[in-house]
């Protein structure tokens, strides 16, 4: 049997071929009509009254199938749709299915139990490691009992006697003008000076 895409392929062909017959008897009305105008009335004008009847009641038939074979595409397009929804939603569910298959299969190869045993065994050596680097970031020659606020005012203190020590700080007595002491023994020259 044909599918539903071929039936709504073939009735689209048969629609466009009505359609161009609508459209010839129209054109084919269209130019009765003119003739009418430029025909006096009588014999010859109802014979072209009567043709035009007839091409009309022809073009209402042609329309009237136009309007069922629409009205039946329609139909077959909301089938033809609907079948392939039920497809897709039947691929989908395999699709699910073989995922919950899969997943099954690898949750077998967890075990809860194990995942949160590692967690924990992971934490104790994260704490342990953190412990050995706390130890050895401690310094082997400071107290650890020293308190800040006494090493800021110790610091503060030096820095005070520092500045004090520079206000007094003097040039040491070998370094100055006068840089022979008093009571050394006198030199040669300065012998013979007094001698003269």
């Amino acid at each position: 049997p044909p599918s539903l895409s071929d039936a709504t392929q073939q009735a689209d062909g048969r629609m466009q071929r009505l359609d161009q017959k609508i459209n010839q008897l129209d054109s084919d009305l269209r130019t009765i009509r003119e003739q009418m105008k430029r025909v006096r009335p009588g014999p010859a004008q109802n014979n072209l009254k009567q043709r035009a009847m007839r091409i009309l009641k022809q073009k209402k038939m042609y329309e009237q199938q136009r309007d069922a074979l629409m009205g039946t595409m329609f139909n077959m397009e909301q089938a033809s749709f609907t079948t392939e929804s039920m497809n897709d939603t039947v691929v989908m569910v395999n699709a699910m299915k073989h995922a919950n298959t899969q997943m099954k299969k690898q949750f077998k190869q967890i075990n809860i139990d194990s995942v949160e045993d590692l967690y924990d065994d992971m934490a104790e050596l994260m704490e342990e490691n953190d412990m050995i680097q706390e130890a050895m970031s401690r310094s082997f020659s400071t107290p650890e009992d020293l308190d800040e606020n006494e090493l800021e005012a110790e610091l503060d203190a030096l820095g005070d006697e520092l500045l004090m020590g520079e206000d007094e700080e003097q040039l040491p007595s070998y370094l100055m003008e006068s840089s022979v002491p008093e009571g050394l023994p006198e030199t040669n020259e300065q012998q013979a000076d007094q001698i003269v």
